[in-house]
């Protein structure tokens, strides 16, 4: 292996994209593929959630959805509720 194809096959492996942006109107949803994994990230506010799926365990990106049915995102929205009411309570503090 040359060097050249070590650099290519090394930026090749970690270079992040977006898979795709779905639209929600409580928050924001972007699915990154990056390293071999799906990550998919929630945006809200000042908070972010994510979460790192293994490439090989989703057969195909349309099965992405699958986490982003009505009771996975209920809980990532009830989970930004908790978050804020953590971050406001420690900032009464400082």
């Amino acid at each position: 292996m040359f060097i050249t194809d070590f650099i290519f096959v090394f930026t090749q492996n970690y270079n992040m994209r977006i898979v795709k942006e779905i639209p929600h109107p409580n928050c924001k949803i972007t699915v990154f593929s990056w390293n071999d994994k799906y990550i998919i990230k929630f945006e809200k506010g000042r908070l972010e959630q994510t979460y790192k799926i293994s490439e090989l365990d989703v057969l195909e990106e349309a099965d992405l959805n699958r986490f982003l049915e009505s009771s996975f995102i209920n809980n990532v929205l009830k989970r930004f509720d908790e978050m804020t009411s953590d971050l406001n309570t420690i900032m009464k503090n400082i």
